[in-house]
Order: structure tokens, then sequence, then C-alpha cells
């Protein structure tokens, strides 16, 4: 499993789902791979919690109440 989270298995599936979208087409196993890598990064950024993004992107010392 890599640092966020995705594992072999998960990347594996996603690139013979994209192969098969393609109909199958010889010699395109790492754009493959690397498309699957991109898509399923990005679904997990969208499932990420806005809060967390939020507080991440906050600059220190900044006044985060609200009144």
């Amino acid at each position: 499993m890599s640092e966020d989270g995705i594992t072999f298995e998960r990347v594996r599936e996603r690139a013979h789902e994209i192969w098969e979208r393609n109909h199958r087409p010889e010699g395109f196993e790492v754009e493959f791979w690397l498309m699957a890598e991109r898509e399923l990064r990005a679904e997990q950024a969208r499932r990420k919690p806005a809060a967390d993004r939020t507080a991440s992107e906050t600059p220190p010392g900044a006044d985060t109440t609200t009144r």
C-alpha cells in the first residue's frame, strides 16, 4: 500500500477497467496504470472532508473564529 492508501490491487483493477474501456489496445500498460493512479487519487481527494482541506489551507495565526 502506498502512503496515500491506494493499494496495488486497486490500481491494477482500475487500469484494467481503463484498458477495457479503450477497446483493449496493446502497448499502453504504463499509460493506463498512470491514468488509474491519477483517477484514484482524484477520487480520494474529492472524498476527503472539506474541513481537512480548509484547515490545511488556513495560514498560521489566522483568526478562524466566527463572529
